[in-house]
């Protein structure tokens, strides 16, 4: 099998496999974490046979039912963009962090850090974009947006003890 990667500029990385029998699959990995599969019959064709877009979880669960590894093209733990300014992070919530048992209204993260929660982590529960009420409990993971700066007062606010 032959293996080719390519950056693409403003979109991500480009992976095309050939397999032995003159087959091709491509991938294109986007930054954002969405992935599209091409097949190509034979490779030397330009237009794939058929196509699929398939979210980050079922690129990893596909990913882990055929190699029995999972891949993850960028580190989410510290995603930046838009010029290294924006940054997305992932913070886990410590039991004594003075936002542990707040809701994120209670909390004012927002008007605190200037950073938002986007996302909520909770055991297997994933809550995208949640409401003000949802309670904050130690061991959620919260995914982050924010500058740098922010992003680092509201990681504080996650693990120090109120003061």
């Amino acid at each position: 099998m032959k293996i080719r990667s390519a950056e693409l500029p403003g979109i991500g990385k480009k992976i095309s496999f050939i397999t032995a029998e003159n087959s091709m699959i491509v991938i294109i990995i986007h930054h954002t974490g969405k992935r599209d599969l091409y097949f190509f019959e034979d490779s030397d064709n330009d237009e794939a046979d058929f196509s699929i877009n398939l979210s980050s979880e079922e690129t990893r669960e596909l990913g882990a039912q055929l190699l029995g590894a999972l891949y993850q093209p960028v580190d989410l733990d510290r995603l930046e963009f838009f010029r290294k300014q924006i940054r997305i992070e992932w913070l886990e919530l410590h039991p004594e962090s003075p936002l542990a048992g707040k809701s994120i209204a209670e909390s004012r993260i927002r008007s605190r850090t200037g950073a938002s929660i986007i996302g909520i982590v909770k055991e297997d529960d994933v809550q995208a974009v949640p409401d003000i009420d949802i309670l904050l409990h130690p061991g959620d993971t919260l995914m982050v947006l924010g500058k740098r700066e922010q992003v680092r007062e509201l990681e504080a606010l996650c693990r120090k003890e109120p003061e």
